[in-house]
């Protein structure tokens, strides 16, 4: 078994996301909170398709997800 420090297992993980995440990623720090529908159009992805990124960057801790009545808000991630 090999063991990583907590930053060499996120390097190794960054190296595997999919350039979809990276898509996402930079329109939440440019564009900050958006909804779904926003952040579709933002980051020029299909809904099925940013519905799957974002539950990786979720499960990963890099975006957060809040509700404002009906909508789920996407933000960054406040990682100490």
């Amino acid at each position: 078994m090999i063991e990583l420090t907590i930053t060499e297992y996120f390097n190794d993980v960054t190296n595997r996301l999919p350039d979809e995440a990276y898509r996402v990623l930079r329109a939440l720090y440019d564009g900050g909170k958006m909804n779904k529908e926003e952040l579709s159009l933002t980051s020029n992805l299909k809904r099925t398709v940013l519905d799957h990124v974002i539950m990786q960057l979720y499960a990963l801790g890099l975006v957060d997800v809040s509700s404002e009545g009906k909508s789920k808000i996407l933000h960054w991630a406040k990682i100490i």
